[in-house]
C-alpha cells in the first residue's frame, strides 16, 4: 500500500456534503483530512454540494455548511463563492449533465430500465433470504423483450434506470485499508435515476468526480461497500467518453464512535458542530481534536494547529480502527487552546458571547474593553469554553440595577455574615490606595487577624457580596477592577440585605 503522489499527478480531492440538517463533527473530520491532504501535497481542495435530493435538502443547511467551513478556516480552492473551471459546484445546477450522462449510459448498454415495483422487489428479496441467497436485485429486468417493456408501460409503470454491474469481482488498493476485494454476488445492479427522473447519489457522485478530475477520494468507512459500484461506473464513463479513463484512488477513514460503542450519529448531542460553536469551543481546538480521531501527528504530540497538521499529513498515519469521540478530551484540548491565546485575542473571542447576553453593546465601550483586557487573564486559566466567560465576568460589567447575588449563594450573606462585611466595609472605606495588594493586606488584617477568622470564613461572604457568587475570578484583583465606590456600594447592599 502506498499513497505516494508523483510529480505528474496534481492532487485533487473533494468534500461533498449534502445540505440536510446541521453539520456534524464526523462530516467535518472528513473535510479536515481532505483539506490537510490537499495542502500537504500542494493539491486542490474542491468543495462541492450534493443537493439533488429535493425532499431533504434546504438552503438553510447549504448556508450553514459554507458558514461552518469559513468559521473553521477550512478554505477551499474551488466551489461555491470561489468558482473554478469545473463548475457549477452545486449538483442542483448540474441536472442537465446527469440527464445526458444517464442517456449515454443507457444507449451504450451500461444501464437499463427496471419496471419492478417496490412490493415486487421486497417480495423477491425476502425469498432470496429464505433460500439462503444473497439479497439484492436479481436482474429481472436486465434483458426485457420489446413486448415486455410495452406491457409494463401500458400498466403505467415509471421505470428506474439501473446500472448493469459487470459479472466479476472487484479489487482495489485502499489508501487506508490496503487490498480489498468484493465478490460479484455482493454488488448487484443498482439504481442511477428514480422513476421521476431524479438522479441519485450513485450516479451524480462519480460523474462529478470524473468531470472535475478528482484524483483521490477520502471518505468515511460507511461508504466502503459502494466503492465497487463507483469503480464499475468510472469504467463505463470512460467507455462513453465522459471521463479520461482515470479512476480516483480511494481511502476510507475509520468510523467515529459515540456512546455505547456505536457509530456517532446526527442524533447524538456531541455530534452537532453548532453545539460546539454556540458553547464556545475554538475552531482551532475542535479541528485539533478531530484530527486525533483516526490520525496521529507522531511523537505523542496532541496539541497542534491545522497548519502544523497539513505540514506532516500522510495517509499512512491514518488508523484503520474506529476512533471514539471523547467529549471530556475534546473539552480539555479546548481549554489548552484558550490558555494559549494572548489576552487581547481572548477578549476578542469572548466579546460575541457577552454581546449575546446583553452584557456589552456592539461594539463594547472603551471602558468595557479596558475592563476585559485586565480581567481576561484572571479567568483564562479557569475556562474550558468561551461561554463560561459570561458567568465569570458578568459582575464586572453589570450596572448597579442589574447586579444581583446568585440565589444559590444568597444564604452566605445571612445575619452571621454582617460583622464580617461591616468590618470589611469599614477598613476598605479608609484605604488610600485601591490596589490588589493593598486590598488584600487590609482585609487580612481586619478579618483574619482582627476577627480571628479563617480565610475561608473571612472572604467567602465578601466574595459573594462583591461578585454575587461563591466561585469567581480572584477576589482582590476583581475588586481593584471594579473600583472602590462600586465595591463599597455592593457591601452596603449586602449589609442592608439588599
Amino acid at each position: 500500500m502506498s499513497e505516494q503522489v508523483t510529480s505528474a499527478e496534481a492532487v485533487r480531492v473533494r468534500f461533498c456534503p449534502s445540505p440536510t440538517g446541521n453539520p456534524h463533527v464526523g462530516m467535518i473530520r472528513t473535510a479536515l483530512f481532505n483539506w490537510a491532504f490537499a495542502r500537504h501535497t500542494g493539491g486542490t481542495f474542491v468543495f462541492r454540494i450534493e443537493d439533488t435530493d429535493s425532499a431533504r435538502d434546504s438552503e438553510e443547511s447549504y448556508n450553514a455548511l459554507l458558514d461552518s467551513l469559513r468559521w473553521l478556516g477550512l478554505d477551499w480552492d474551488e466551489g461555491p463563492e470561489v468558482g473554478g473551471e469545473y463548475g457549477p459546484y452545486r449538483q442542483s445546477d448540474r441536472l442537465p449533465v446527469y440527464t445526458e450522462v444517464a442517456k449515454r449510459l443507457s444507449d451504450g448498454g451500461f444501464a437499463y430500465h427496471c419496471y419492478c415495483s417496490s412490493d415486487e422487489l421486497e417480495e423477491r428479496r425476502e425469498l432470496a433470504k429464505s433460500e439462503g441467497r444473497t439479497p439484492g436485485y436479481d436482474g429481472k429486468c436486465r434483458d426485457l423483450s420489446h413486448d415486455q417493456v410495452e406491457a409494463y408501460e401500458d400498466e403505467g409503470r415509471d421505470p428506474v434506470l439501473r446500472f448493469r454491474m459487470p459479472d466479476r469481482d472487484f479489487e482495489w488498493d485502499d489508501l487506508v485499508r490496503g487490498s480489498i476485494t468484493f465478490g460479484a454476488e455482493h454488488v448487484p445492479d443498482y439504481v442511477l435515476v428514480r422513476g421521476n427522473g431524479e438522479p441519485l447519489y450513485p450516479l451524480v457522485n462519480p460523474v462529478d468526480d470524473a468531470l472535475m478530475r478528482i484524483t483521490h477520494v477520502l471518505r468515511g468507512e460507511d461508504l466502503l461497500s459502494s466503492t465497487p459500484r463507483q469503480i464499475a461506473l468510472y469504467e463505463a464513463l470512460a467507455a462513453i467518453g465522459v471521463s479520461d479513463g482515470t479512476t480516483p484512488r480511494f481511502g476510507h477513514l475509520p468510523y467515529v464512535m459515540g456512546a455505547g460503542n456505536r457509530k456517532l450519529s446526527k442524533r447524538d448531542p456531541e455530534s452537532s458542530l453548532l453545539m460546539y460553536r454556540e458553547t464556545g469551543y475554538l475552531p482551532e481546538a475542535l479541528l485539533n481534536y478531530l484530527a486525533l480521531l483516526g490520525w496521529s501527528m507522531g511523537d505523542d504530540q496532541e496539541f497542534f494547529s491545522k497548519e502544523q497538521m497539513a505540514e506532516v499529513f500522510t495517509l499512512e498515519r491514518v488508523n484503520q480502527n474506529p476512533a471514539r469521540f471523547d467529549l471530556k478530551k475534546c473539552t480539555a484540548i479546548n481549554g489548552d487552546w484558550i490558555r494559549s491565546l494572548a489576552p487581547a485575542e481572548l477578549v476578542q473571542r469572548i466579546i460575541p458571547f457577552l454581546i449575546a447576553k446583553n452584557l456589552v453593546p456592539r461594539p463594547p465601550t472603551a471602558q468595557q474593553l479596558a475592563i476585559l483586557e485586565v480581567a481576561a487573564p484572571l479567568i483564562q486559566e479557569r475556562m474550558e469554553n468561551l461561554s463560561q466567560s459570561v458567568d465569570m465576568l458578568a459582575f464586572l460589567l453589570l450596572p448597579p440595577e442589574r447586579f444581583v447575588v446568585d440565589e444559590a449563594d444568597r444564604g452566605v450573606l445571612g445575619v452571621e455574615a454582617a460583622p464580617t462585611l461591616t468590618a470589611a466595609r469599614s477598613v476598605l472605606a479608609e484605604l488610600p490606595h485601591w490596589k490588589t495588594d493593598a486590598i488584600h493586606e487590609a482585609l487580612r488584617l481586619a478579618l483574619v487577624d482582627g476577627l480571628d477568622l479563617k480565610p475561608k470564613l473571612a472572604f467567602t461572604p465578601l466574595r459573594v457580596a462583591i461578585t454575587g457568587r461563591r466561585i469567581s475570578p480572584p477576589l482582590f484583583e476583581s475588586m481593584e477592577i471594579l473600583g472602590k465606590s462600586v465595591c463599597l456600594a455592593r457591601l452596603d447592599a449586602a449589609i442592608g440585605g439588599g
